[in-house]
């Protein structure tokens, strides 16, 4: 088969990573790719959301099937282009795509299925936003309506967060559109953890739990990025939880895209809080995290590529799919300055020197320089390491991290820290 992947970071890497393992695999392409990519797949310069130019080259490379990374692509409609046009590609509809893409569209879909959810408030006015703040219980969490690249949220603890929040996302406009509509929502407590699931649009099987770490900054302070780092599986997330978020989140929102005449293919994403009263919805994702995946696949020990398929074709329940017992640790490195102004193009070094066989450096921004490898983006790598325990799959991860320079590099120290906790407490 020819396969195409699309995107550029280190989810897409990932996916590259265990692509290429499929036996089915005759070609591999990305698009528009990484310097990390290209040592297994050939990257062509078309950007991820250039839909009549992937379109074009899926035809003039025969591609077989397309796996979409980036969400922006998914709500734009490259799953219709391409489905529309009798090519096979592996990511939800543009429809199904807004359970990401609008934060409204997700609320109120929740609310429609009877999916526990946070209660919140919509504002498409900053003045009615900010009347609202004067009467409101603090915390609570300010949200922009569309994508905003994993940092369009605001936990505010007061009234002068909350105001910075509506300034920033409506009247300043810094994440464009995104910002038109607002969602204020109350603030949950609790640990928090991702559960993914691959769907066909009737029938799903989830993956291993993940948790990301989105501040910048250990002990979870400074503001939101795109994340830090994660492992699986989460400790939190124990086997009677997971049964209750399929039956309480998972179940009944493919069950109601499906009757609602959406049916979702690819991954449905749930961003979950775990409260006193059960598991709620903090958001929903159209495609695979990042850098949750960068922690997940390493532990499929079964074909991913038979697994697109599957879900593209409606078999998902056919298969069985087997994963890796062991623990798995990412930690992303990033550009100094991040997740504000920053500098590319330094030289990354000691990328050899990782060696250990448990563990996989990925590039999410770094480009080949004749023949250098250089930093060109935020988030830089993602080093992550399996280990017979979560100590040991930390432990190894940062020996990794060790090994590795370049130019002003800058990552947490604390990655699955709580959760290490959380293992020795029931130890």
């Amino acid at each position: 088969m020819n396969i195409l992947v699309i995107g550029s970071g280190g989810r897409e890497h990932a996916l590259c990573w265990k692509i290429k393992q499929s036996p089915k695999v005759k070609k591999l392409y990305c698009a528009p790719g990484n310097g990390g990519i290209a040592q297994m797949a050939e990257c062509v310069p078309i950007p991820a959301d250039d839909i009549e130019g992937l379109l074009k080259f899926a035809f003039s490379k025969k591609i077989d099937l397309t796996v979409v990374g980036p969400e922006a692509s998914l709500i734009k409609g490259i799953a219709d282009a391409f489905v529309q046009k009798g090519l096979k590609i592996f990511g939800p509809s543009k429809e199904a795509a807004q359970l990401e893409g609008s934060k409204v569209f997700a609320k109120e879909f929740l609310c429609r299925r009877n999916i526990p959810t946070a209660v919140y408030k919509v504002f498409d006015a900053a003045n009615n936003a900010l009347d609202f703040l004067n009467k409101a219980q603090f915390p609570l969490v300010v949200k922009a309506d569309g994508i905003a690249a994993g940092k369009g949220v605001y936990i505010c603890q007061n009234l002068k967060e909350a105001r910075v929040a509506i300034e920033d996302i409506m009247v300043q406009k810094i994440f464009g559109n995104a910002g038109d509509k607002i969602v204020i929502e109350e603030c949950l407590s609790g640990q928090e953890a991702s559960v993914l699931a691959i769907c066909d649009g009737k029938h799903f099987f989830v993956l291993p739990s993940a948790q990301d770490h989105k501040r910048i900054f250990d002990d979870d302070l400074g503001p939101n990025t795109g994340g830090m780092g994660a492992y699986s599986p989460a400790p939190a997330v124990t086997p009677k939880l997971l049964d209750t978020i399929i039956t309480r989140v998972i179940e009944p929102a493919i069950r109601g895209m499906y009757q609602e005449g959406v049916p979702f293919r690819g991954v449905l994403y749930a961003g979950l809080m775990f409260t006193q009263d059960g598991p709620f919805v903090l958001e929903f994702n159209a495609r695979f995290g990042d850098p949750e995946t960068q922690s997940i696949l390493p532990r499929l020990k079964s074909d991913l590529v038979e697994v697109m398929l599957a879900a593209c074709d409606g078999r998902l329940n056919e298969l069985k799919v087997q994963w890796d017992p062991r623990f798995c640790v990412c930690v992303v490195l990033t550009s100094g300055g991040y997740p504000g102004e920053y500098r590319n193009g330094f030289e990354i070094t000691g990328l050899a020197d990782v060696n250990d066989e448990d563990t996989i450096v990925f590039h999410a921004g770094t480009k080949n320089d004749g023949g250098t490898i250089v930093t060109a983006g935020g988030r830089v790598l993602g080093v992550t390491s399996l280990g017979n325990n979560l100590e040991k799959a930390i432990s190894k991860a940062y020996e990794a991290v060790d090994k590795i320079h370049f130019e002003h590099m800058f990552f947490r120290r604390d990655i699955g820290q709580k959760a290490l906790g959380l293992v020795k407490s029931k130890d």
